[in-house]
């Protein structure tokens, strides 16, 4: 069963970083993996993705303060966040997409909250 789970939210001063990671499982196939954030009252935004490939795309919102990669064991992929504003603010989802069927495979979510 593909399975994805988010971990490693929590609060955080504006400047600081957190780390969030996105372990997958069940997959036979290749995919890439998507992160996206919605904040309370607001629609949900797009913030990277990293292809099975290794390339990898981060919004404008975010970019030269956030960072996507794959770690070493090829399952869990995590979003490195730098000096994090209160506007980063939000519930951070990854969602898996097969490369072979486009199937979508989301998590719970983990939550990410700036302030002083």
């Amino acid at each position: 069963q593909e399975q994805v789970v988010e971990s490693g939210g929590g609060l955080v001063q504006p400047g600081g970083s957190l780390r969030l990671s996105c372990r997958a499982s069940g997959f036979t196939t290749t995919y890439a993996i998507n992160w996206f954030r919605q904040a309370p009252g607001k629609g949900r935004e797009w913030v990277a993705t990293l292809y099975s490939s290794g390339s990898t795309k981060i919004a404008d919102s975010v970019k030269g303060r956030f960072r996507v990669s794959r770690d070493n064991n090829g399952n869990t992929v995590d979003l490195e966040m730098n000096n994090l504003e209160p506007e980063d603010t939000a519930t951070y989802y990854c969602r898996a997409v097969s490369d072979l069927t486009n199937h979508v495979t989301g998590g719970q979510g983990t939550q990410v909250t700036v302030s002083s």
